[in-house]
């Protein structure tokens, strides 16, 4: 039934790429587990006690509460998966309670940072540095997922009159997030050059970002992008496309946005999601603070 599931969180759950593959190695080491350890074939043998002895195995191991809470979930789609096709007929899921863990809190590149980047960093202006420029400033602008900038098709950009553009999230939702002049002008000067590698590659990809190969770009050449540009200003130890959607949200938080509009424009499908921003503002409660209280500066 494995395969049916995996189907099945494709097709009609329609889940992201990375969790589907995500949730295909989470199956396989819990059934290797179970045969190796139980000798454990048939769904109708499989218990809470069971399930329980792979988790304790896990923080054994000295594997995460984060990344175990996420084979939980793994497992609770699975089994409910499972229950609703008849192959099993109760749930051993509900017996199963996640351990705790402490949430970090978000990092991400100051506005100063990311100004200093793109008015003081040469891009060059060959396709490349170019290119490279627009994938910044869309992270920048928009904060969007690196998986759905990867997935942006030129038609998905409306340049004229309404300047915004149509990405497709998780679940398969549609949005549209508008932009700037200011990313509409670097995309006016990146198309032409986009237009020339494909003439010259003799390619015809949909993809707004390609590769000097004329190919759509893909999510590590996306990251180590982003990973060399941000190592000329921050000092973060993590410097990766959601370091940028991070930041997106904590400077539009910083400049008064609201929090839904945060929401709507992330994607998020709760509004929790978004709440763990509000964290990230401390010196703007700060500097509120220190203007609003008569005594805050003494």
């Amino acid at each position: 039934m494995r395969q049916e599931f995996i189907k099945y969180i494709r097709q009609e759950k329609r889940y992201s790429y990375h969790t589907i593959t995500s949730y295909h190695t989470d199956l396989d080491q819990f059934y290797l587990f179970l045969n190796t350890q139980f000798q454990v074939e048939k769904f109708h043998e499989i218990d809470h006690n069971l399930i329980r002895s792979w988790l304790v195995s896990m923080i054994e191991k000295g594997i995460s509460p984060k990344t175990v809470n996420r084979k939980i979930s793994c497992l609770k789609t699975y089994f409910k998966f499972l229950l609703r096709e008849n192959v099993i007929m109760a749930n051993p899921m509900q017996k199963i309670i996640s351990p705790k863990s402490g949430k970090k809190l978000p990092e991400f590149v100051k506005e100063s940072e990311l100004e200093q980047l793109l008015y003081s960093i040469d891009f060059g202006e060959d396709f490349e540095g170019i290119r490279n420029k627009v994938i910044l400033v869309t992270f920048y602008l928009t904060g969007l997922r690196v998986s759905e900038l990867t997935q942006l098709k030129v038609e998905d950009v409306t340049m004229e009159m309404r300047c915004d553009i149509k990405v497709i999230g998780k679940g398969g939702k549609e949005r549209l997030i508008p932009v700037s002049v200011y990313l509409i002008k670097l995309l006016k000067k990146y198309l032409p050059f986009r237009m020339q590698i494909q003439a010259d590659c003799n390619t015809s990809c949909s993809s707004l970002f390609i590769t000097k190969h004329g190919k759509k770009c893909y999510s590590k050449l996306i990251y180590r992008i982003i990973n060399k540009y941000l190592s000329y200003v921050s000092t973060n130890s993590k410097k990766s496309p959601h370091t940028l959607r991070h930041s997106f949200a904590t400077i539009m938080l910083n400049r008064g946005a609201e929090l839904n509009a945060i929401k709507e424009i992330l994607g998020h499908s709760n509004l929790a999601s978004t709440q763990v921003y509000t964290h990230n503002s401390i010196e703007k409660i700060k500097s509120i603070y220190k203007q609003a209280h008569p005594r805050a500066k003494n």
